[in-house]
């Protein structure tokens, strides 16, 4: 018996020092900094006001996020433009991972051309985004003016941006179906969108549940496109949690309170990612059953 756990507790002892560097890395990089950030969000720090020092105050910052109508307006923004972009990405990136999948000659320069717009920082492709619809403003029509309008300049440069890597994603995840599936099904008289829909799209489940995890979690911190293409205006009718919470830190150097809605950013997208991971594991291991 101890004969073959030494064994044992020799390879677990092994896995325990490879796993180690990673395991530290991961401590000094993430979570310290989510530890900082959550000590000082239990404080009262305001720079404006040094005199009353950094007082703890436990949630008060948390409750005074939940009744503060800014910062119900900032979540209900990131939501909703998860809620538009990442369909949009999905759809789009599915369309042209399709197109790539049946390319049969020059798919190394296909796929180099796809990804050209994702190379491309996302300060550039906001200014890009920001020059463009600017050229199209008129007396009558200022897309940076109008509130809801305002959103369009920023989901067109994200979805532009961002739909490459989806693509890829996705023909990753096509390339790994086995092509006698659809073989076999069109040569029992299936249709085109009949073989997609039982076959690729079934198949193509799981690359889809990464695509998607990927996108709404950077939609939700969303902070660079708005702060370059809008700033957050017309007044902030396009300010996202991320800016607003940049605001609170940086101009009105209020350290606690900023702390805390950035707390709830990272809240946010981790309840949306560990939800999302469940379920989907869920559903899809129940369709392998």
């Amino acid at each position: 018996m101890n004969r073959q756990s030494d064994p044992h507790r020799q390879e677990s002892r092994l896995a325990a020092l490879l796993i180690a560097p990673a395991a530290g890395l991961i401590v000094v990089i993430a979570l310290l900094p989510i530890a900082a950030t959550m000590s000082e969000a239990l404080h009262g720090h305001d720079l404006r006001l040094p005199w009353l020092g950094r007082r703890f105050v436990g949630f008060a910052n948390f409750v005074e996020a939940a009744g503060d109508p800014r910062f119900l307006e900032a979540v209900v923004h990131t939501v909703l433009f998860a809620l538009v972009s990442v369909p949009l990405e999905l759809a789009l990136g599915l369309a042209l991972a399709l197109v790539m999948h049946r390319a049969v000659r020059g798919l190394g320069a296909v796929r180099v051309t796809a990804l050209l717009p994702w190379t491309v920082p996302t300060v550039v492709a906001a200014l890009i985004w920001r020059f463009m619809f600017e050229a199209y403003a008129t007396t009558s029509f200022d897309w940076f003016v109008q509130p809801l309008a305002a959103w369009v300049p920023i989901v067109a440069a994200d979805v532009w941006k961002t739909t490459p890597f989806v693509a890829i994603l996705l023909l990753a995840g096509l390339q790994t179906i086995d092509p006698t599936l659809d073989e076999a099904a069109r040569i029992d008289g299936a249709g085109p969108l009949r073989r997609f829909m039982t076959i690729t799209l079934p198949l193509l489940g799981p690359s889809l549940v990464v695509a998607t995890a990927f996108r709404a979690l950077d939609a939700l911190r969303l902070f660079d496109l708005v702060y370059v293409i809008t700033g957050g205006g017309p007044g902030t009718a396009t300010e996202p949690l991320s800016l607003y919470a940049f605001v609170v830190l940086m101009q009105r150097l209020r350290f606690g309170y900023g702390a805390a809605l950035s707390m709830t950013v990272f809240l946010l997208t981790f309840a949306f990612a560990l939800i999302w991971i469940r379920t989907m594991g869920r559903t899809l291991t129940s369709d392998h059953a």
